[in-house]
């Protein structure tokens, strides 16, 4: 925790900031826009710490640490918008609701609890918090104890930006978040793992705490004979093992047509020695797992399949190569649960059909990916399956487009953020009808009268 913040101030905190949410200051959109260019400059002032403090994390290399400064993008497009996103949407009323206007209004929730992973632990810490300041709330932070450089960035500039009665960081471990869970919020938000957000939202039940997850699952990525070899193996090893493996939309496994796979694992093997070069160990462009617990769990794959490339271990360093492995089943062990690392199956199929009835078999994942020109087997996929989203002939860009929505469905999650999307969810959308005194109809009113009858059963039926 912070050095002001104790499990005991916990309560007294969401208290301050429930007062503060009630005064209105933050609801008027000068004072929300005023934050987030706020937020913006914080960052823009920080971003080397923040870099710095994500490479002592996990090993990141300076050009994917800056990912973690994507989250101007997602500022940039809410000074943009927020103003359109704010307005009252006018929906039409129908006749016998005459003289009357209705309307869509968004309101901010209340108070929010964002907390984060230690994968991104500042980017998927600060794109929800955009999207709650943006929709007029209070928000408590609570960034992963296991990226502890990267929670301490965020405590600071937090503390240096926001007073505490409007956005605040509590640090500390899971105590700490079981203190957080235990107090009511308007809304919660948390990405992380599927197992951890089942505690998530058992929490959130006993308030009837609205909740967003943002989980993971097995992403498949499925290869068919129509595409350009080169460029679908480049595209797959750079998103499977960015940050080391650690992306919640990275490939999970490869699903490849058996008459390409011989080709395509010499390009993938290619690709990795392009990369990473000879020894990964040495590279500046390889990062590392976060931990030695999370890199003992990962070991325990590689016997799941024969190591067709990597299999490298240094528990000292956390250092696990870039490992592919051939000639995996659907029961091994690398098959029950998310890899979340630098481990990549290979499976087969004879037919798509066959290949969406496997993937359709297992839960819902974050992510699915299509590598294929062609249009009829693309809606194929996407007519027959069910995913958080796809991408099609690419890997894990999708999740750069803050246009896009970006949530998981069934166990990969529920509920979306990113662009709009974030405003959406830390906003209740209120219905108003306004009625004028222009006159009264009489006909709803008691006594009832056979004319009233026959009016409602107009109404009601539509004749």
């Amino acid at each position: 925790m912070t050095a002001q913040m104790t499990v005991s101030s916990i309560p007294a905190l969401v208290r301050q900031q429930r007062a503060f949410f009630s005064t209105g200051r933050t609801k008027p959109i000068e004072f929300r826009i005023a934050q987030l260019q706020k937020l913006k400059q914080a960052i823009i002032d920080h971003q080397d710490a923040i870099v710095e403090a994500v490479k002592v994390d996990l090993g990141r290399p300076a050009l994917e640490a800056y990912f973690e400064i994507g989250t101007l993008s997602e500022l940039n497009l809410a000074l943009k918008n927020l103003k359109s996103w704010m307005k009252p949407q006018r929906v039409g009323s129908s006749i016998d609701q005459f003289p009357s206007s209705a309307w869509i209004q968004p309101d901010p929730l209340g108070v929010a609890l964002i907390i984060g992973p230690w994968n991104y632990p500042f980017q998927l810490m600060m794109a929800p918090l955009v999207g709650a300041i943006a929709a007029g709330n209070c928000a408590v932070l609570k960034p992963s104890e296991h990226a502890a450089q990267t929670s301490k960035v965020v405590a600071k500039i937090i503390a240096s930006t926001f007073a505490p009665e409007y956005v605040a960081v509590v640090e500390g471990d899971a105590e700490v978040s079981q203190q957080l869970l235990a107090e009511k919020y308007d809304h919660i938000f948390f990405t992380g793992g599927t197992s951890i957000g089942r505690i998530i939202m058992a929490a959130a039940a006993k308030h009837l705490t609205p909740v967003t997850l943002e989980l993971g699952g097995k992403s498949p990525c499925i290869v068919d004979t129509e595409i350009k070899v080169e460029y679908a193996a480049r595209r797959i090893v750079w998103g499977k093992f960015i940050n080391a493996g650690q992306t919640c939309i990275a490939p999970d496994y490869l699903l490849v047509d058996r008459r390409i796979k011989d080709e395509l694992m010499i390009a993938i093997k290619q690709c990795i020695q392009e990369f990473f070069g000879e020894d990964p160990a040495q590279s500046n462009s390889y990062g590392r797992i976060i931990s030695q617990r999370h890199l003992d769990r990962l070991a325990g794959f590689l016997d799941s399949g024969e190591i067709a490339v990597g299999g490298q271990t240094d528990r000292e360093s956390r250092y696990f190569a870039p490992t592919i492995l051939d000639n995996v089943s659907w029961d091994s062990p690398v098959m029950q649960e998310e890899i979340f690392g630098p481990i990549l199956p290979v499976l087969t199929y004879e037919s798509l059909d066959e290949a969406i009835a496997l993937i359709n078999d297992r839960p819902k994942p974050l992510a699915l990916y299509l590598f294929s020109s062609n249009k009829d087997k693309q809606e194929q996929v996407l007519g027959s399956t069910s995913s958080g989203g796809v991408c099609l002939n690419d890997t894990v860009m999708q999740v750069g487009v803050a246009t896009l929505p970006f949530g998981g469905v069934g166990e990969s999650g529920m509920g979306s953020y990113h662009g709009k999307a974030s405003f959406d969810t830390f906003s209740h959308f209120k219905s108003v009808l306004k009625k004028g005194f222009l006159f009264d109809l009489k006909w709803r009113y008691a006594p009832y009268t056979e004319a009233g009858l026959k009016q409602i059963k107009r109404i009601v039926t539509g004749g």
